[in-house]
């Protein structure tokens, strides 16, 4: 949703990184440009002016500031009013000391209400929470039949006591619904209401009288983020005619330009309280400022990531497959267990989107086919146990036999073989002594320390023939040959007369006897001897 507005940021930071000193016209030139980037977005203008002010105020004073990098101190100021627009610190849900809690869902017709009382509704669930979802609105066609698959799929009951499409009275169903969830002992009601294709007085006396009827303690307007500015005029419309304790965005997910998230706060000073990011019933989370602002920054959401990943990935099942992978143990039974796994915390693009930086390939991302996954377990599922076992035993035929059994080419199996052992390898190395330079910190030489040696071994090589070279100046080869030789031993060991003719290897002296002299030789590097010759 915000990556034009990203884009635009990031392009206006880089003009400020790469300046050591930064001016204020430096300055107002850079909010020029957020503050036209924020408008393009659909951000209400008081709620611009209001951040550009602040914005520039601070960044004024990180211009006076001895900082080694003003440019980075102007990214933390609008980091930080842009997590004060976005709501600040995350508040807490109101609950209910004794009894059931009451949350109440209003907001115009469209805007996704009925199937996010189903997200909600399972998120509380998961957090431990008995929940009974009532069926409040009866004027919609078909939104209590709607209700009752979503709680079905959600894990949780439905009051639906009357059948809707214009049948049955709101406010006494939300009142029964109240009184089965004190009898029954569930912990959280969540009432759906009914909502119009635009504000009018009988939507809102009707909303007004649920809410009186039922006394909720949290009031949660969904927001459709996609409307844009009508968005903030609907919200400031049902604050002034109902009153609401929150704010829920839903369709978080969709290419509008994020207006709405970025006004909602600072127009009707209620927080967000949640976020639907996806059609699934897991798309749906806490939202937090800080987060939403990092991602908005391209700093990335590693946060949220960890905390999804946590409720969704057996924690027991990734050790081990850490373990595993780290020793060099890692099969493709194993990979596709893991790709499971990962793929319970949504699409690829959204897990990847999380990643910090992510904003700098994002064509890339937005061109990743989800489907590719699917055929990878394909291909992962066309094997025999034993060669996802061990890939060494797919030859030929075998490859053939699996590419036609997942409906992919032989080159798409061989592909996917290939990655496997590249990171295979790559997780190997991450391993105990694998790691550069882990061998030495062991005891043993590492590979840093390996290269050290070499480049000894080479400059004493080089010094060794140069000082050959320097005493070989005879023009006769048996005689320079001789000498070469003589220049090689010790200093103890040389003769001090030439050795008798017709001896090369000098064995009138005894300090030249050949025996001594091939001893000598052998402690040479391996590259000299290749050099003078083949006969030690």
């Amino acid at each position: 949703m915000f990556d034009s507005l990203s884009d635009r940021l990031s392009d206006s930071f880089k003009k400020l990184r790469g300046k050591g000193v930064l001016s204020e016209a430096d300055v107002d030139a850079t909010l020029g440009d957020i503050r036209r980037a924020l408008l393009d977005a659909d951000v209400a203008l008081p709620v611009v002016r209001e951040f550009i002010g602040n914005v520039r105020e601070k960044a004024y004073g990180a211009t006076r500031s001895k900082g080694l990098n003003p440019g980075q101190q102007v990214v933390r100021v609008v980091h930080d009013e842009l997590i004060e627009i976005l709501g600040g610190e995350t508040r807490e849900l109101t609950f209910a000391q004794r009894g059931p809690t009451v949350f109440m869902l209003a907001g115009l017709q469209g805007a996704g209400k009925t199937t996010l009382a189903g997200k909600l509704g399972k998120w509380l669930r998961e957090e431990g929470k008995r929940v009974l979802l009532v069926a409040s609105d009866l004027q919609r066609p078909n939104a209590v039949q709607q209700l009752q698959i979503v709680g079905e799929r959600a894990g949780v009951d439905v009051w639906a006591p009357e059948p809707g499409n214009g049948v049955g009275n709101p406010i006494i169903v939300a009142r029964s619904g109240l009184s089965e969830a004190v009898m029954n002992g569930y912990d959280v009601v969540i009432v759906d209401t009914a909502g119009r294709l635009g504000v009018d007085e009988e939507m809102m006396q009707q909303a007004r009288d649920i809410r009186d009827a039922v006394k909720p303690h949290e009031t949660m307007f969904v927001l459709d983020a996609m409307v844009g500015q009508d968005a903030v005029h609907t919200a400031t419309a049902f604050r002034e005619g109902v009153g609401f304790t929150g704010v829920v965005m839903s369709k978080m997910d969709g290419d509008a330009r994020g207006g709405a998230a970025l006004s909602v706060r600072g127009v009707t000073g209620a927080p967000i309280l949640f976020a639907s990011t996806g059609e699934n019933l897991d798309d749906f989370e806490r939202f937090h400022a800080e987060r939403m602002a990092g991602r908005i920054l391209d700093m990335g959401d590693i946060l949220t990531l960890i905390e999804q990943a946590e409720k969704k990935i057996d924690q027991e099942a990734a050790e081990e497959m850490a373990s595993k992978a780290l020793s060099g143990e890692l099969t493709l039974a194993d990979f596709l267990k893991q790709l499971q796994q990962v793929r319970k915390l949504g699409s690829m693009k959204k897990v990847l989107g999380m990643m910090p930086g992510m904003g700098q390939v994002r064509d890339q991302l937005a061109n990743f086919d989800e489907r590719e996954v699917d055929r990878v377990e394909a291909i992962v599922h066309s094997m025999t146990p034993a060669e996802r076992n061990d890939i060494k035993i797919l030859n030929g035929s075998r490859r053939n036999r699996i590419a036609k059994g997942a409906g992919v080419t032989v080159a798409e199996v061989n592909g996917l073989v290939k990655r496997f052992e590249a990171a295979k390898q790559m997780m190997q190395s991450m391993g105990p002594g694998g790691m550069p330079n882990l061998g030495a910190m062991q005891g043993r030489p590492g590979r840093a320390a390996g290269r050290a040696k070499q480049k000894e071994q080479a400059r004493v090589a080089q010094a060794q023939r140069a000082r050959v070279q320097k005493k070989a100046r005879s023009g006769n080869p048996a005689k320079r040959r001789q000498q070469e030789l003589e220049a090689l031993l010790p200093k103890e060991q040389r003769g001090g007369k030439a050795a008798p003719r017709g001896s090369a290897f000098g064995v009138g002296a005894p300090e030249q006897d050949p025996a001594k002299l091939r001893e000598s030789m052998d402690s040479l590097p391996d590259d000299l001897k290749r050099m003078l010759g083949k006969g030690f």
